[in-house]
């Protein structure tokens, strides 16, 4: 029997990352390519799809008719069963039945799901989370995203709204976030988080490496806090701190309320500079976690990195 290839793709608001897959979950092929397109519909972002679909075809030397299945993730709320994208913050994308554009394109199912969710799937099924049960995935990137596997299966809540631990309001009277709520997770611990720490910082004349990063409302590149934090930058290191100390707290609450086997962090963050966080996070959680609970937890960085999501997207194909 001729051997199958699925197509697996992670769609973000600026790139679109995608990774052929042999029949033994080998990945044979990868391609990189910008998502931003001159337009502001649905259309556009399908067109770029297709584009890279098309470009990973031609450029592995593939037959077209050995492709199983295609499989992406998008950012926001994902109707998983039917393919549909109900709402997404960074694309244009409103109730867009993006699995039957795709289907009818190529002929081959095609499913979707949250990304935060497939990552936490993927890690579950190939990477640091395998063996393990009930994980509550704490994703930190530009904004704090969340996945959460209970009993073996990915539980995506009514309505496919579940996990938004990034909105777990932990001081009521804090900063306001992007939800409407103040001092969620996601202003302290984001990346977005940070970089607003750091430029109110270096508004009251602190000196920072990320002054420039953050001018003028922009966010850090991962690997620029890495560097600073290597250079022992002392802002660089009060958002850090800062940071870890939230997600100790979401942590502990999490750990409270699942009673998990294992909490993963996982993200561009932690991809960076994980081993980092996990420390301080460490150094605080047993403060937050019932003294009966804490034991039974394990706490991990996930392994795949840029791959997790990819994996995720394998295992929704595969119905793992």
């Amino acid at each position: 029997m001729a051997e199958k290839y699925n197509i697996c793709l992670d769609v973000g608001g600026t790139k679109v990352l995608g990774a052929i897959f042999n029949e033994k979950d080998e990945i044979i092929y990868r391609l990189k390519k910008r998502s931003k397109s001159e337009g502001d519909s649905s259309a556009d972002v399908e067109k770029v799809i297709i584009s890279v679909v098309e470009d990973m075809i031609k450029e592995s030397g593939i037959d077209r008719k050995k492709l199983n299945a295609i499989a992406s993730c998008a950012p926001g709320v994902i109707d998983q069963d039917n393919g549909i994208v109900l709402f997404t913050p960074n694309l244009p994308w409103r109730n867009y039945d993006i699995a039957g554009a795709i289907k009818k394109k190529f002929g081959v199912p095609f499913f979707v799901g949250n990304d935060v969710n497939l990552g936490v799937l993927g890690e579950y099924k190939y990477g640091a989370a395998k063996g393990f049960q009930n994980i509550v995935g704490f994703f930190p990137g530009t904004g704090m995203g969340g996945g959460l596997i209970l009993n073996g299966k990915l539980f995506t809540g009514t309505q496919f709204m579940a996990a938004e631990y990034g909105h777990m309001v932990l001081d009521p009277d804090g900063p306001l976030c992007g939800c409407g709520q103040s001092g969620c997770l996601e202003v302290f611990s984001s990346k977005r988080g940070m970089s607003d720490y750091i430029r109110q910082q270096v508004g009251r004349g602190r000196a920072s490496m990320l002054a420039e990063d953050v001018k003028d409302g922009a966010i850090f590149r991962s690997k620029r806090l890495k560097k600073a934090l290597a250079q022992n930058d002392p802002v660089a290191m009060e958002a850090v701190d800062r940071a870890c100390h939230y997600l100790a707290v979401a942590t502990g609450n999490m750990v409270n309320t699942i009673a998990p086997d294992l909490v993963l962090y996982g993200g561009g963050v932690m991809e960076a500079v994980g081993d980092l966080f996990l420390k301080k996070i460490l150094d605080e959680v047993d403060r937050y976690c019932m003294t009966s609970i804490r034991p039974i937890v394990d706490f991990k960085v996930a392994s795949l990195g840029d791959d997790s999501i990819l994996y995720g997207d394998l295992a929704l194909i595969k119905g793992l």
